[in-house]
């Protein structure tokens, strides 16, 4: 376990992949949780240079780095998600690097009086991460719902939607290992409301505690 002193809360936020994960991080975000957008975090760590993306050329002749020398995201996604054995490889390279960031984030957060803090990573478990957290919270919603959310928010097909949520856990995974699940299979102010609720027991219990 990180330690970060005993005055400091880690919330884990992670779920299916077009379950709402941005809409639950805005609603911990405005109750006053300092959040940690693990998804800019795993960019930074394949910049132009970093030691992570030498790694990635190395172990991907498929040709995934631009002539530029940058990341091409769009061919490595289309090679790992459709082979989760090269999924696999990519996350033992890069999410030590991940969490090395990340712990470097947490601790500059308290250090500066931050005591609610929140991990929004979509690969909390996958990294290791879960166990820096106090509390888990993660979002799901029927498959068919992510499809449709997936396909309209990055302009993909059916097939390639439904590869990534077959490269991803099921609903099931996230209910056994969360302190709290919120569906998102109905109306969005319903949705936001049990967000709500549910940042306000996270404080009211990190209080409790203190």
């Amino acid at each position: 376990m990180l330690y970060r002193g005993d005055n400091v809360n880690i919330t884990g936020l992670t779920g299916m992949s077009g379950a709402g994960k941005t809409t639950a991080c805005g609603i911990f975000r405005k109750e006053g949780f300092c959040v940690i957008d693990c998804d800019i975090v795993a960019r930074r760590v394949v910049d132009c240079g970093k030691p992570a993306l030498a790694e990635i050329d190395r172990n991907f002749p498929e040709g995934v780095i631009t002539p530029e020398g940058a990341l091409d995201r769009r061919k490595l996604g289309s090679i790992v998600f459709s082979d989760r054995e090269k999924l696999a490889l990519l996350d033992r390279i890069i999410y030590p690097y991940i969490t090395f960031y990340i712990t470097a984030a947490i601790r500059e957060l308290a250090r500066i009086g931050g005591n609610m803090i929140m991990l929004d990573a979509p690969t909390l478990f996958e990294s290791g991460a879960d166990v820096l957290c106090d509390v888990i919270v993660s979002v799901t919603a029927d498959r068919e719902r992510c499809a449709e959310r997936i396909m309209k928010r990055d302009g993909i097909t059916r097939e390639q939607a439904e590869q990534r949520l077959a490269s991803q856990h099921d609903a099931r995974f996230f209910r056994s290992r969360s302190d709290h699940c919120i569906e998102n299979n109905g109306d969005t102010a319903g949705f936001e409301e049990r967000l709500r609720k549910t940042a306000l027991a996270v404080k009211e219990s990190f209080l409790e505690k203190k």
